[in-house]
C-alpha cells in the first residue's frame, strides 16, 4: 500500500466532526497519504488519487439552481472520467439517488420483496407532489396507509429534512408541505437501531425513537419535531418517553442485519451509509424506515479501522483482480 493518495471531499463541519487529521495519521502509518481535495482548484492538479472519499451532498442538492456548484461538481466529474482507475467511495449516480426520498423509498420497497422471508418489510409510503387536500385523501385511502403518518421532505438532506411531522388524522393532512413524502407510522417502543455500514463491516448502535401511538384515526393535533433532537444518544423529548409497563423488545438478530446490509449494498453500489431501521412490537419484523449517505458514525469507535481496512480492499481489488475461471468446455 506504499505511496497510495486518498484524497478527502468533505465539508469543514464533516471534516471536523470526523477528526480526519486523526484519521491521516492512522493512514500515515499504513503508506497512505490523506490529502484534502479542494473543489475551488481543479482536481487534476491537486491529483493522482487512487480513492476519492466524499460527501458532495451540499454540492449535488445546490448543483440544481446554482452555478458555482454546478462547476464544482463538474470539476469532480471530469477528473473521475479522466482518471477511471480512481476508486470513488461513493459513486456519484447512486449518492444522487439517496438524495431524493421518493427514490429512496422505491429503492426500500423493492428490497422487501427479497427480504421478506427474513421478516424484514419497510412502511407503506405515499410521494405526495400536489396541495390539493382531496387528492391527498383519496391517495391515503388508495394506498391504505394508517394513521398516524410521518410526512418527511423529498429531498434528504439538509436541515429541513430532519424538520418532520406526524399527522394524527385526514384533518391533518393540510399540514403537508409537497414535495414529501407520508409513511405509515409503525410502533416500536421508542428504539431506534441505526445501522453504520463501512464496506463489508457494519456496526448497530441503538438511539431513542419515537414513543408508541394508538393506530387509526383521531382529532389529536399534528406534532412538528426534529428528528435528529428526538434521536440524539442523550435525548430526553417527551416524545420518546415510554410507559414504564412497555415491554422492551429484543434487539434484531445479526443474521438478519448481515441480510439487509447484503441487499442493500448491492442494491445501492454503495461503501458508505446508514439504515434507519426500527422493530415492530405487533409482528416482531424489521422495519427499514430510512436509508442515509455516509452518516456520522457517532458511536462506533472502530470507524476508522473498518474505513481504513476497506480502503485497502478496494486497492488490491482494482490491483488485482480475481481471475475469472474459464468456462466449462
Amino acid at each position: 500500500m506504499a505511496n497510495r493518495r486518498v484524497g478527502f471531499c468533505l465539508s469543514d463541519k464533516k471534516r471536523k466532526r470526523m477528526n480526519l487529521s486523526a484519521f491521516a495519521e492512522l493512514c500515515r502509518h499504513h503508506g497512505i497519504e490523506v490529502v484534502e481535495i479542494d473543489l475551488s482548484r481543479p482536481m487534476a492538479s491537486q491529483g493522482p488519487f487512487d480513492v476519492i472519499v466524499h460527501k458532495l451532498s451540499d454540492v449535488i442538492v445546490e448543483a440544481e439552481y446554482n452555478s458555482q456548484s454546478q462547476n464544482l461538481l463538474s470539476n469532480v466529474q471530469e477528473y473521475v472520467s479522466a482518471h477511471p482507475l480512481t476508486v470513488m467511495l461513493d459513486p456519484l449516480p447512486a449518492m444522487t439517488l439517496l438524495l431524493d426520498r421518493f427514490a429512496a423509498y422505491r429503492i426500500m420497497n423493492k428490497l422487501q420483496n427479497s427480504l421478506r422471508d427474513r421478516g424484514i418489510c419497510s412502511p407503506p409510503y405515499l410521494e405526495i407532489n400536489t396541495s390539493d387536500q382531496l387528492s391527498i385523501r383519496e391517495a391515503v385511502e388508495r394506498k391504505r396507509l394508517i394513521y398516524p403518518l410521518i410526512c418527511k421532505t423529498r429531498v434528504a438532506h439538509g436541515l429541513r429534512s430532519h424538520e418532520m411531522s406526524l399527522i394524527f388524522c385526514p384533518a391533518g393532512l393540510k399540514d403537508a408541505r409537497p414535495p414529501c413524502v407520508l409513511q405509515s407510522f409503525v410502533n416500536h417502543g421508542a428504539v431506534l437501531h441505526k445501522v453504520f455500514v463501512v464496506g463489508e463491516a457494519h456496526f448497530t448502535v441503538e438511539r431513542p425513537s419515537l414513543k408508541n401511538f394508538p393506530l387509526g384515526p383521531c382529532d389529536r393535533k399534528t406534532i412538528f419535531f426534529n428528528s435528529h433532537e428526538v434521536s440524539k444518544p442523550e435525548s430526553c423529548s417527551h416524545l420518546t418517553a415510554l410507559d414504564e409497563k412497555t415491554p422492551r423488545l429484543p434487539p434484531p438478530s445479526r443474521d438478519v442485519m448481515v441480510a439487509l446490509v447484503k441487499e442493500l449494498r448491492a442494491e445501492l453500489g454503495m461503501a458508505l451509509f446508514g439504515v434507519d431501521a426500527i422493530v415492530n412490537i405487533h409482528t416482531r419484523t424489521l422495519t427499514i424506515i430510512d436509508i442515509n449517505i455516509f452518516p456520522g458514525y457517532e458511536g462506533v469507535p472502530q470507524f476508522f479501522s473498518s474505513l481504513l481496512s476497506h480502503i485497502e480492499s478496494v486497492l488490491k481489488q482494482r490491483d488485482c483482480p480475481a481471475i475469472k475461471s474459464p468456462p466449462p468446455p
